[in-house]
């Protein structure tokens, strides 16, 4: 006998209704056609009057008493709705990353029902001119003060608002009502969308691409003419006009009448995108991210759902618009972390959107000068179709780098935040009223220690990582849980010149200060732009000329142009290259020339400055050399030697519990029941040595970890799909939270 089968169906599928899900049985007839996403009719209510629903989750276990569980009536005939997809992107969501489907639901659906909408609300006549001339007559002699002077107003000037004819003409609403239903007025009502870039204005300009633009628009017109859903890598370098092969690519899709999803990493970016999308398309555009008003939002899906915008730009969330005829999405630096989730479910937007085109048909490109190691490794195998752009546009030339060893300035007696070098070279932009960008790496901010001397990082002697220097004077290795004492004599050239590594916006900005007395900055960091529209603000700033240079963290080194700049100085290499992350390598060459790419985007030739204590780490000397081919190749050893994506995979397991005992019991309990697991036929699933996560500690609650590594993904999503259940109903792991992350960006 088989099993009786059970869906889990929410009625409204909005924000406010995702927590009320309802059990029905799935009868026989419909077992093969009932999957997450489908819509079905279901007897709902104490009345059970047919209402439609959709189908979010199957399974085995009844959440109540069988016998009081009705029955699903049927499938709903009809095209897969864009509900649908999100709600099987929510499914995947819960399956590939782990977390409720509650939690994924909430992720994927859009704003919806939330804001009421503005509506603009105008009155017409619907009589003939001679027919209201002879009833305001009527209304003078019957002294209907109000209803004349609304009509008399109406005859002249042939429409008004509601506004005024409440307000100036003193006709009360329900007098419009009932002026409405006589069949004397006719009242329009017109919704009037919330737009933060009304100020932009669509201009008519003819685009030439280059050559080797065009052979990519081409190559991509002839594969989706011909009806492919292919994932495409673009890998053009910094300033090579990857915008421009965008809006070709989103203009092929939109004459198919299809819509296409632009996302963008970081806030910052908006401004600068939107701008020269908007220029291109107009009010076709619609905009999504977080500082962003719930109006605006709101605002934004209606268009989107309504089929008025086809081109919507935002950053991660902006993956899950409710665009009916998806076409293509563009993910602009795709390497960029900000695209891993960092809250339940952990997605990472690229696996998601490909997911997603899959489901809609469409195509995905992914962007950026320095690509993902993951991502150019699926190019090499063939699984992304790899596109490269080598030259920049309008015969640009790339920056000269220039790399400044830290420990020479030392030696020299040089105790300034800038090398002698940079030194010279920004007093020099100044006299020339040429504008300088200043990139200070602060990603990896952990504590670092490093003898200012000789250079040497202090690491594990277990671990190729650095050892993070914690307060209470320990330095601690975040994947084994070695510890030792921190001293100040370097175990290399003993020089007491030990110190742990810290810099910060501020303190650039005071040297600024000092260093070139009346020198106008900009200081572009978490701190400075808090408040909505302080990036755009700060960007339009420094564009019209109104800074000399423009100081700031990773934010300032993505995507932006401005082709006054001849000078990029990076002021701490060293900062992400010895991060607690197998990735800091990757991470600190793609900053590097990022921040170099800044350089030189007009017709002056730029420059650039790297300062860093380790001037002979590959990712340092193949960023001076603009050469991804050689970062990749050393990149690829390093992660295939000892493991790592792409060459195998992570799942973290992080446990979270108040008793820092139940937290360790926690641990120990899961590692048993993976043990026993790989005892049943399971093999080859590595148990990384647990312990306690880099933050052992956030708001009183203890975190530990366990990292379990296969070159397999199926293998760890197996584990993980067999764990979850058990963790999740399991008596003694109440009171712990517990989260899975796949491949994860971030260690723990």
């Amino acid at each position: 006998m088989e099993q009786t089968l059970y869906a889990d169906v929410v009625i409204d599928i909005s924000h406010e209704a995702l927590d009320k899900i309802f059990q029905y049985r799935v009868p026989l007839s419909l077992r093969e056609t009932v999957t997450p996403g489908v819509r079905v009719c279901v007897p709902f209510g104490k009345g059970n009057r047919e209402t439609e629903g959709y189908v979010v989750a199957i399974g085995r276990e009844p959440d109540y008493d069988p016998d009081k569980i009705k029955e699903i009536l049927r499938v709903v005939e009809g095209s897969l709705s864009v509900e649908s997809q999100l709600i099987q992107v929510a499914d995947f969501l819960k399956k590939q990353y782990g977390s409720s489907m509650i939690a994924a639901l909430r992720t994927v659906m859009p704003v919806k029902n939330q804001v009421k909408h503005r509506e603009e609300i105008t009155i017409f006549l619907s009589l003939e001119k001679e027919e209201a001339e002879a009833l305001l007559t009527q209304w003078e002699r019957k002294h209907y003060v109000a209803r004349a002077r609304f009509l008399k107003r109406l005859l002249e000037e042939g429409a008004m608002s509601k506004e005024e004819a409440v307000k100036e003409c003193k006709l009360p609403v329900k007098e419009l009502r009932k002026l409405e239903s006589d069949g004397r007025i006719r009242i329009e009502k017109r919704i009037i969308y919330r737009d933060p870039f009304a100020h932009l204005q669509k201009k008519e300009t003819a685009v030439c691409l280059n050559e080797e633009q065009q052979t990519i628009v081409d190559d991509f017109q002839k594969r989706y003419e011909a009806g492919e859903q292919n994932t495409y890598l673009l890998y053009g370098v910094t300033g090579s006009g990857k915008t421009e092969v965008y809006l070709a690519l989103i203009e092929q899709v939109l004459k198919k009448e299809k819509q296409a999803i632009v996302l963008i990493p970081e806030i910052s970016l908006t401004y600068q995108t939107v701008r020269r999308f908007y220029e291109r398309f107009g009010n076709r555009i619609a905009v999504i991210h977080s500082r962003m008003s719930m109006g605006e939002k709101s605002d934004a899906c209606e268009r989107i759902r309504q089929g008025d915008a086809d081109v919507v730009i935002g950053a991660r969330s902006a993956l899950f618009a409710p665009t009916k005829d998806l076409g293509l999405i563009i993910i602009d630096e795709e390497h960029d972390g900000a695209y891993k989730s960092d809250t339940s479910p952990k997605y990472h937007a690229r696996e998601t959107a490909i997911f997603r085109a899959g489901l809609a048909g469409a195509s995905v490109v992914l962007g950026s000068a320095t690509p993902s190691v993951e991502s150019f490794y699926k190019a090499q195998k063939g699984e992304y179709i790899l596109w490269t752009m080598k030259k920049r546009a309008g015969n640009a030339l790339l920056p000269s780098v220039q790399i400044e060893d830290l420990r020479e300035e030392f030696r020299r007696g040089n105790r300034s935040i800038f090398s002698e070098s940079l030194r010279q070279k920004m007093q020099e932009r100044l006299e020339k009223k040429e504008q300088i960008m200043l990139f200070l790496n602060r990603r990896g901010f952990a504590g670092f220690v490093s003898c200012r001397n000789c250079g040497t990082v202090i690491k594990c002697p277990h671990c190729d990582v650095s050892l993070t220097y914690h307060r209470n004077g320990s330095l601690r290795c975040h994947y084994c849980g070695y510890e030792t004492a921190f001293t100040r004599q370097c175990p290399v050239c003993k020089s007491p010149h030990v110190a742990a590594f810290g810099l910060g916006t501020e303190k650039v900005e005071a040297a600024l200060y000092q260093e070139f007395p009346g020198v106008r900055v900009i200081r572009m960091d978490m701190d400075t732009t808090r408040r909505k529209n302080a990036h755009q603000q700060m960007l339009q700033a420094f564009s019209a000329g109104e800074a000399d240079i423009l100081l700031g963290t990773q934010m300032i080194v993505k995507g932006h142009d401005y082709p006054n700049v001849t000078l990029v100085g990076i002021l701490a290499a060293d900062l992400s290259l010895h991060g607690q992350d197998f990735r800091s390598g990757e991470r600190t060459f793609q900053l590097l020339c990022q921040a170099a790419g800044r350089a030189g985007r007009g017709d002056k030739k730029g420059e650039v400055v790297i300062q860093t204590y380790s001037p002979d780490h590959y990712a340092i000397t193949t960023a001076a050399e603009h050469s991804y081919d050689a970062f990749y190749e050393q990149e690829y050893a390093y992660r295939n030697l000892m493991g790592y994506p792409p060459c195998a995979h992570l799942l973290v397991i992080l446990i979270q519990c108040a008793e820092e005992s139940q937290a360790v019991l926690t641990v120990m309990r899961i590692q048993k029941m993976i043990e026993q697991s790989q005892e049943s036929g399971d093999d080859g699933v590595q148990i990384l040595n647990p312990g306690q996560a880099a933050i052992s500690k956030l708001k009183d609650v203890y975190r530990k970890v366990l990292y379990l590594k296969h070159a397999d993904a199926e293998k760890l999503l197996n584990l993980k799909s067999r764990l979850e259940p058990v963790l999740e109903k399991h008596p003694l792991f109440a009171g712990v939270q517990i989260q899975f992350d796949f491949d994860p960006m971030n260690l723990y």
